[in-house]
């Protein structure tokens, strides 16, 4: 039991390791389709929580419970934050609309 435990926490730090370690590497210029996959994984991440969440028994200790309601709801969290701040950074791209003729006559006779 504790050897399994073990294992699960050891690819849990590599794994934090391996992801900083290809993360930083990553340029500035594609932080956000970076985002956008991370946004679709995290969903998925919702999702098995909602699952998990669906399936666990009555009998589960309310410690679990709760974990599992705050993991739910961070994750959810970090999926919409993810996709407000993605469709900003593309509107930063966006033409801008171009400013009405009475406007810049007044600008122009001042």
């Amino acid at each position: 039991m504790y050897t399994d435990l073990l294992a699960n926490i050891a690819i849990l730090v590599l794994s934090g390791f391996v992801g900083f370690a290809v993360i930083s590497k990553v340029p500035n210029t594609l932080h956000t389709p970076l985002m956008s996959g991370t946004n679709a994984i995290h969903g998925i991440v919702v999702l098995g929580a909602l699952v998990v969440l669906g399936e666990l028994p009555s009998s589960a200790p309310w410690g679990v419970k709760v974990i599992l309601f705050v993991a739910l709801v961070f994750g959810t969290l970090n999926v919409v934050g993810g996709f407000v701040v993605t469709d900003r950074m593309l509107g930063m791209f966006k033409a801008k609309p171009a400013a009405p003729k009475a406007a810049v006559e007044k600008k122009d006779a001042a």
